[in-house]
């Protein structure tokens, strides 16, 4: 379909694009790698009267990682993170799951921040902020505020966002090392969004058990899940077959996939289940430090 007229804008500073999208009250839309938007608006299920472009604001485009952790600008791309040899040891996890996002070409537009923004509840990149407890820095008219990824996705391409507010940058505590981890995603197709996915991580005390576990699944209900009925079965136990398959019969338990164009909510509980096989290849793995490195879909 043919996309609906706006008008367009293209500001230099991030203080004027967020004058542009305040004096157009809601009605304005940011335009970050439009790998998102521009079909939005080729279907007509979006009709702003402005599209503010933030093509020009290079300061945004930074990965950062610091003793904090790993800080990404909203307008970093796929492909930055990819080639960013840094980001294997500071955020393997994150690395992982960007491999999965569409393809080649998506990958070289695309941005976190649009993604962030856009919150499609299948998305690689908010199903990452919300396991790793991220943090995302948005300026507006107000000035700046930090929201916590679990309190800015309220559902399925819905946000805390304000109307002239603008993500700025993503942050991910840190990585320290001997963590292990997993990401495992179900697509019909490779480059497809998932059916369903899984994130998760934990540390390891001096008894060699899990502590600080993370777990989280994405594309079984309108906005990305953290699971802590999982995480507790897996904080305190040593990662063994039986501490496996009280955690798989946990995940189980805790999603209710809605029902969609691609099958039942039913089936989507039959897929041979992400959380399952990355916890079934994290025990066959445990003792390897990033066993799931590598593991593609």
């Amino acid at each position: 379909m043919k996309m609906p007229p706006f008008d367009y804008a293209c500001p230099a500073t991030l203080s004027e694009a967020i004058a542009l999208l305040s004096a157009h009250d809601g009605d304005a839309k940011v335009l970050a790698g439009g790998q998102s938007l521009v079909p939005i608006l080729a279907f007509r299920l979006a009709a702003p009267k402005l599209l503010v472009d933030l093509r020009k604001l290079t300061d945004l485009r930074t990965i950062r990682i610091t003793p904090d952790g790993v800080a990404l600008g909203a307008m970093a791309r796929w492909c930055d993170i990819e080639s960013d040899a840094r980001l294997r040891t500071a955020h393997p996890l994150l690395v992982a799951a960007v491999a999965h996002v569409a393809h080649y070409q998506i990958r070289n537009r695309g941005t976190v921040g649009g993604s962030i923004a856009h919150a499609d509840p299948a998305a690689e990149m908010p199903g990452i902020a919300m396991t790793c407890e991220a943090e995302i820095v948005v300026m507006g008219k107000a000035g700046p505020r930090t929201i916590k990824a679990a309190d800015f996705f309220q559902g399925a391409l819905t946000t805390a966002l304000k109307g002239d507010e603008i993500i700025v940058e993503i942050r991910l505590p840190p990585w320290p090392d001997g963590r292990r981890w997993g990401f495992q995603e179900f697509a019909r197709r490779r480059g497809d969004f998932a059916l369903a996915a899984a994130a998760l991580f934990h540390d390891t005390d001096v008894a060699g058990k899990a502590t600080n576990a993370h777990v989280g699944v994405i594309g079984v209900a309108d906005r990305p899940l953290r699971l802590p009925s999982v995480e507790a079965v897996l904080n305190g136990a040593a990662v063994d077959a039986a501490t496996i398959a009280r955690a798989e019969a946990t995940t189980t338990a805790a999603v209710e996939p809605d029902s969609d164009i691609h099958g039942s909510g039913a089936t989507a509980r039959r897929l041979p289940a992400p959380w399952s096989n990355v916890l079934s290849r994290w025990r066959r793995n445990r003792l390897h430090e990033g066993s799931l490195r590598g593991q593609r879909s």
